[in-house]
């Protein structure tokens, strides 16, 4: 069997054993060479970067430093990312949380603002009804208990009116009616109204008229004298309460004053803020709020009347109001109400009154029947017709809302007019909307807000029929 014998090749390691040590030599220098080479490199580079660092400084300590500080940086910046977000998040549900709390606060203000008109009427009546027993004779005793139901029926108006007024305030449905009229349209009925009630405390009230135009809401700025009066009376132990006018370059400063215990000046930015009173009366008939002085701010505010105190501890106090002068119409709608005409000064008028509360009626004709008026009630413009055949009257009283069913007082009123020109006509109403007053004013129409205050209709009735042409006639 043959046998192939087998020589090394040229380029096999047994080959090139020598020759290989000495390329690995070679080799090794050459990478020793670019290490040195690289190192010398880098040599450099750290000389560079050293150089151009601050001097006495650690270069890459700083730039170590530099770095760590940026990564906390980010991670800070993220965290507070984060955090923004939920704060965002819970914004939001806090926003929703106060929307939902201000829209029931919202609807409550206007629930009650809406049924002021109901919860008004009953207590008209009932002050119709007192009102009336206190024109007749009665024996001591129970003329004592007419004044006390009076004095409360008062006293409950007082407080509903108030929490009406901040009710419609905080709904935004109280808007102003503003026009020219007489100063004394105003404050003769306060003066008037206020007098006895001082007296009742041992106090005199003294009265400046004045028949200056001014231009304002006749309603809102009786409230605001009202709260003065009452105040005054309220805390004045002795002496006496002043009403009246002083003419200033930029309106008419109503003025009321007393001779009471006075307000540190500590205290005058206090005393009109909601719930907040100096003092409590000693006399244990108080049953205020501590609303009436922060609703007066807030119909100063609206009106843009400024309020003015002026009081130190012992010395009384006097607000004031400041209210821009007016001019009158040549035609005056609403004749001005005057101080009331002796006694049987309504003796003999023929007054119609119409309102959709049997109530309401009985109280009204108890009271004109009181003042020797001859009186006719009616539920409805049908129901007038029935009772009255053809026997004219000398003034109509008709309430502004007769029913969802039935036309309005100014349609009804309208009506009548048409039948018997030179109707006098008083519209009276639990809605203080001022589009109505205006629209009653327009018209030639009294209006009355009710609770009614039976003196402010007795003197509104003596003007009417003093500038009627029926009267004048007879």
């Amino acid at each position: 069997m043959a046998c192939t014998s087998i020589r090394p090749s040229r380029g096999s390691p047994l080959a090139l054993d020598g020759k290989s040590r000495a390329v690995d030599a070679a080799d090794s220098r050459e990478l020793l060479e670019e290490n040195a080479r690289l190192r010398r490199i880098c040599a450099a580079l750290i000389e560079r970067v050293e150089s151009s660092g601050v001097a006495g400084g650690a270069p890459y300590a700083a730039f170590e430093h530099a770095v760590l500080l940026a990564e906390q940086v980010r991670e800070r910046t993220e965290a507070l990312h984060r955090t923004l977000d939920e704060l965002g998040k819970t914004n939001i549900r806090l926003g929703e949380a106060k929307a939902d709390a201000e829209a029931a606060n919202l609807s409550k203000t206007k629930f009650l603002a809406a049924v002021s008109h109901d919860l008004l009427q009953p207590l008209n009546a009932a002050r119709l009804f007192a009102s009336a027993l206190d024109e007749h004779p009665l024996p001591e005793a129970s003329a004592k208990l007419v004044a006390q139901i009076s004095r409360s029926l008062k006293d409950v108006e007082a407080l509903l009116g108030t929490l009406v007024d901040i009710s419609r305030l905080d709904a935004g449905v109280l808007k102003p009616d503003i026009a020219p009229f007489r100063t004394d349209q105003l404050l003769d009925v306060l003066a008037e109204e206020y007098r006895q009630a001082a007296l009742t405390q041992g106090l005199a009230l003294h009265y400046v008229p004045s028949r200056m135009v001014i231009e304002s809401d006749l309603a809102l700025l009786a409230r605001v004298i009202r709260n003065f009066l009452t105040n005054a009376i309220r805390y004045t132990r002795q002496g006496h309460i002043l009403l009246g006018c002083r003419r200033r370059a930029e309106g008419l400063e109503i003025v009321v004053g007393d001779t009471g215990p006075g307000i540190a000046e500590a205290q005058h930015e206090a005393i009109f803020q909601e719930f907040r009173r100096v003092a409590v009366p000693t006399t244990g008939q108080d049953r205020g709020l501590g609303l009436g002085l922060a609703i007066v701010e807030r119909i100063g505010a609206m009106l843009g009347h400024p309020l003015c105190l002026s009081s130190s501890p012992g010395r009384g106090s006097l607000f004031s109001i400041l209210v821009p002068y007016g001019v009158l119409p040549a035609f005056e709608p609403a004749p001005a109400p005057r101080a009331p005409m002796e006694k049987d000064a309504l003796q003999g008028t023929r007054i119609w009154v119409i309102d959709n509360d049997t109530a309401i009626l009985e109280g009204m004709a108890a009271l004109l029947e009181g003042w020797g008026c001859r009186v006719v009630t009616a539920l409805s413009l049908s129901d007038l017709e029935k009772r009255t055949k053809h026997d004219p009257a000398d003034v109509l009283l008709i309430d502004y809302h007769l029913g969802d069913d039935q036309p309005s007082g100014f349609a009804v009123a309208q009506r009548l007019q048409e039948r018997h020109p030179g109707l006098a006509t008083v519209l009276i109403t639990a809605n203080h909307e001022a589009t109505i007053k205006r629209r009653a004013r327009a018209r030639g129409y009294g209006c009355l807000l009710k609770p009614l205050k039976p003196l402010r209709l007795r003197m509104t009735l003596t003007a009417l029929l003093k500038a009627s042409p029926r009267r004048k006639e007879q």
